[in-house]
């Protein structure tokens, strides 16, 4: 049983956490931490004792993980009290607010010999898995483009900001998931353009991006924006052979918002016809094909398994610290034509 305390009592405990966590037979999720654990957002758990006494969550024996779920500016000091305690730590995205800081974290982490990892839960998005098994299939040929797309129509959102944070950006905050998942699965490219706008003007809030990742002959974008009125697809795959579309996200958030939980319900996330994605190739006879692709089953669970396996059953961990590192420089060098 790894048993794990949370730091952090709202949105990111309660929606992208705890509905995981408490989902897991191997998993016992015994307190958390707020400031004002009193406050009625969010629904307590039954079974979890809620705290504002920080040291009782560090000090207590039982606790294995603690798992750090505030404003990205607490993150380096919550999880260096955290390893200083012994504990290991999953901390949320954007893991830190710099490189620098990454580096200087993960480093700290083994000289405790302590497991540290971001929350990368995005690697495991049903359609980020499905567009990795159609590039497997190899139907598609030889890669030429992916285009991943993250868009919203939410003008109110930058609208209702006012001056400028890096740490608030449209960047930080959304391009640590598409960026992660494009060095997770192609490594480290060749160099990267970079296109990252302030569609409001100087001084307002970042809110759209554009990059491209170059690979020798492939080219990868991930291209985000507040103001799509109609979502672009989320995955567009070009091979020499072939192409993908994948119209639809991961339904994980969708159902999450909904109060539609994965504990009990075996649809949770899951994919309907409607939401497949369209595989278009030519065959080695030079036959014309086109067909839907099942999608696979998106699980952020899963995450907290590998943390299981790493802590517990000492197996490498799944998100690695380079990588990690790697998503910071990007989006800290990404960001700063802005101000």
């Amino acid at each position: 049983m790894l048993t794990i305390g949370y730091i952090g009592n709202g949105k990111s405990t309660n929606r992208y956490h705890l509905p995981f966590s408490l989902n897991r037979e191997n998993l016992k999720v015994k307190t958390i931490y707020a400031r004002n654990p009193g406050k009625g957002e969010w629904e307590k758990a039954p079974g979890i004792l809620y705290t504002d006494e920080l040291e009782m969550l560090m000090n207590d024996e039982e606790i294995q993980l603690i798992v750090i779920c505030t404003h990205i500016d607490s993150h380096y000091a919550y999880a260096k009290m955290a390893l200083d305690h012994g504990k290991n730590v999953l901390v949320e995205k954007p893991f830190m607010p710099t490189k620098e800081e990454a580096v200087s974290i993960f480093q700290y982490a083994k000289e405790k010999n302590l497991v540290l990892q971001c929350y990368q839960n995005r690697r495991y998005d049903s359609d980020f898995l499905t567009t990795k098994k159609v590039i497997e299939s190899g139907k598609l040929g030889d890669l030429l483009e992916v285009e991943m797309h993250y868009d919203y129509y939410r003008p109110e959102t930058p609208n209702s900001v006012t001056h400028y944070s890096k740490n608030n950006s449209y960047l930080y905050g959304h391009g640590v998931h598409t960026i992660d998942q494009v060095l997770s699965y192609f490594g480290e490219p060749e160099y990267i353009h970079y296109d990252v706008r302030q569609l409001l003007g100087t001084g307002r809030m970042n809110d759209y991006f554009d990059l491209d990742f170059y690979y020798s002959t492939l080219k990868v974008s991930v291209k985000s924006s507040f103001f799509r009125l109609k979502a672009r697809p989320s995955f567009v795959v070009y091979g020499k052979k072939g192409v993908f579309v994948k119209q639809t996200q991961d339904r994980q958030e969708e159902h999450l918002k909904l109060f539609y939980l994965p504990k009990g319900h075996a649809d949770f996330g899951i994919d309907l016809p409607e939401h497949y994605g369209t595989l278009t190739y030519l065959d080695d006879a030079g036959q014309y094909h086109e067909e839907k692709v099942v999608s696979e089953k998106g699980d952020y669970a899963r995450v907290y398994d590998d943390m299981y396996q790493a802590i517990l059953q000492g197996k490498d961990k799944t998100i690695k610290d380079e990588e990690t590192i790697a998503v910071m420089e990007i989006i800290e060098n990404g960001i700063e034509g802005c101000s």
